[in-house]
């Protein structure tokens, strides 16, 4: 199998064992508390599931400013964005050594991680700003990703944790939520040697579908990972409960019995284009795919940036043995009235735009919430149902 980003071994940050994890709680009780931002609690929720593999904690400033420049950490470690604790406050640990990270998107704010700190340094606004245009490749204020980082605070809380819990993501997706431990096992348990990753923050639409299908035919695969965000996304995406249910369905349908595993991670997402295909790269290798579907505008968000920006960064960019997990790369795919079949529009140079069913989202959303289904040669009818219904209990 695969080895994991870093080591040879996955070493995830979530106490397992019952005692030391019952000892831990009962200790965060009388820790100094920190109520973390969400930024900082999905980043403990990766290093709890073993997805940040072999990170131990959170970045110290040295670590955060040298990602940020170069892309590895200062001892040389293959990282392409910080991941940090930051906060505005610290008077409750100012002094503190060891101290209890509580959750912002749980109601009761329990203890997500406990943490030793190492280090509390403070960015000044330049490096806040130098950070930001680093990762999101702008200073546009108006990205929605770099207005959520520079406003996370200026102290930069370094060191090891052991995470607790999952925040949400257990209890509010018990049938979707899986560590990278826990993926891994079923690859093996299906006798899975190439396994393809294809990440989305959408509902799948036919073009997705045989996205998957392409990629898996095109380097044999055993089996593909449908692999969702589940965290916070920005206003107006589709909530993870109707993506779920509707690429559930579509798996049910149309793909072949045993190929497809529906899976979820915790996390937010950054909207970080070329940098954070990278970092899904990386946790893809971690839950042990040994390729990885990036297409257009992966991770991308308005005209931020280019089409193909989310591959080359791969070519460019990404040191060549860095990274063990293969990039498919994926060109926009849409239903062909010319072949009757969906393909990719590198794939047919002889069509023209109006050979293809092409849908902007906007056009797609403004029919779903009109209760008009979008062709079948875009999305399969029962998929559309379910979207339909959620638009319409919007506008209700």
């Amino acid at each position: 199998m695969i080895k994991p980003h870093g080591s040879d071994s996955l070493n995830p940050l979530f106490v397992y064992d019952s005692e030391q994890h019952h000892a831990l709680a009962q200790e965060s009780i009388n820790l100094p508390p920190l109520l973390v931002n969400s930024a900082t609690s999905s980043n403990a929720v990766m290093l709890g599931a073993g997805y940040f593999n072999p990170l131990a904690g959170y970045m110290n400033k040295a670590d955060a400013l040298s990602v940020c420049e170069s892309m590895r950490t200062t001892d040389g470690l293959f990282w392409p964005v910080p991941i940090l604790n930051l906060t505005d406050n610290i008077d409750a640990i100012k002094d503190a050594k060891r101290i209890a990270l509580r959750d912002p998107n749980v109601e009761e704010q329990p203890v997500v991680a406990v943490m030793d700190v190492e280090a509390i340094e403070e960015f000044s606004d330049d490096e806040i700003q130098f950070m930001a245009e680093k990762i999101f490749s702008t200073a546009d204020p108006e990205h929605p990703g770099l207005a959520t980082f520079v406003s996370l605070g200026k102290y930069c809380i370094s060191g090891s944790i052991q995470v607790l819990n999952f925040s949400y993501f257990q209890s509010e997706f018990p049938d979707t939520f899986r560590t990278a431990v826990e993926i891994r096992n079923e690859i093996q348990e299906h006798g899975w040697e190439k396994v393809v990753a294809f990440q989305t923050r959408n509902p799948m639409h036919r073009a997705h579908e045989e996205l998957c299908k392409m990629a898996m035919d095109a380097v044999d695969a055993d089996g593909v990972v449908i692999h969702m965000l589940l965290g916070k996304l920005k206003p107006g995406d589709i909530p993870a409960p109707v993506r779920d249910a509707a690429i559930r369905k579509m798996v049910e349908l149309y793909f072949p019995p045993n190929t497809v595993m529906i899976s979820g991670y915790g996390f937010d997402m950054l909207y970080a284009g070329p940098r954070e295909a990278v970092l899904h790269a990386i946790f893809r290798q971690n839950m042990g795919a040994t390729h990885f579907i990036i297409g257009r505008d992966h991770a991308g968000v308005g005209d931020y940036y280019g089409a193909f920006d989310a591959q080359t960064i791969f070519d460019n960019e990404v040191p060549a043995g860095a990274l063990q997990i293969e990039i498919f790369r994926a060109d926009h795919t849409a239903y062909s009235r010319k072949l009757n079949k969906v393909v990719m529009m590198r794939d047919a140079p002889d069509h023209t735009k109006e050979d293809f069913v092409l849908l902007s989202g906007t056009k797609v959303r403004e029919m779903l919430g009109q209760g008009v289904a979008p062709p079948p040669e875009f999305s399969r009818p029962e998929v559309a149902e379910i979207l339909m219904n959620y638009y319409r209990g919007q506008a209700a």
